[in-house]
């Protein structure tokens, strides 16, 4: 048996010593779509209805290994505000394949350009009608205060701008009597209309 123990020795000392624990290794295309993924989100929460069409430029965008099973991605994009500029962003995210899960997102608007061929925003007006949005605005005002005795409405703070899905949103400011008696408040209002049929879709009021 003593001649053995030479023999064994190194297998002992083998089994005795901690296995590295292996890491996962990160899919490119994998960091690349959750980060990206994540980077639109924050921008859409971040600007709201002011964020359209979100995307990235491939050129741009960098892969960074980082430690243990992370992967940073960094790169650029742009996205369409709601006056028709194209908004250039830089971003940053860490991808964790472990986990499949991203952390540090960041991005920052780069400053806004219109392009050379894209048109300003002239709307067709010929079936569009502002008394229409008042109508419906007033409408909405008289089922919210049923007693409401009068609604003023400001024609020179009509704006409009371009909606979703080819429509037309006209946005504008008046004053509201709840009740015979009661002092007028001011209120805002957007309406939502198919250019084509002039027909209301949508609309809301602020107070």
């Amino acid at each position: 048996m003593t001649r053995l123990l030479p023999l064994l020795l190194p297998a002992v000392i083998a089994a005795a010593l901690p296995v590295a624990p292996a890491f996962a290794q990160a899919d490119p295309a994998k960091a690349t779509e959750r980060c990206e993924k994540e980077v639109a989100d924050n921008i859409r929460r971040l600007r709201g209805r002011e964020a359209r069409d979100v995307q990235f430029v491939a050129s741009r965008r960098v892969l960074l290994p980082g430690g243990d099973d992370e992967t940073g991605v960094r790169g650029e994009g742009r996205y369409r505000s709601a006056s028709g500029a194209s908004v250039s962003f830089s971003y940053g995210c860490a991808y964790n394949a472990a986990t499949d899960s991203t952390s540090g997102v960041v991005f920052r608007d780069l400053g806004a350009a219109r392009a050379a061929a894209e048109k300003p925003f002239e709307p067709d007006l010929t079936n569009v009608s502002p008394e229409a949005c008042e109508s419906a605005a007033a409408a909405a005002l008289k089922k919210r205060h049923p007693r409401v005795a009068r609604i003023n409405f400001g024609s020179d703070s009509r704006r409009m701008q371009p909606g979703e899905n080819g429509r037309i949103e006209l946005l504008g400011q008046g004053s509201v009597e709840r009740a015979a008696g009661m002092n007028l408040i001011p209120f805002s209002y957007r309406c939502e209309v198919e250019p084509r049929s002039g027909r209301v879709v949508a609309i809301s009021t602020k107070e």
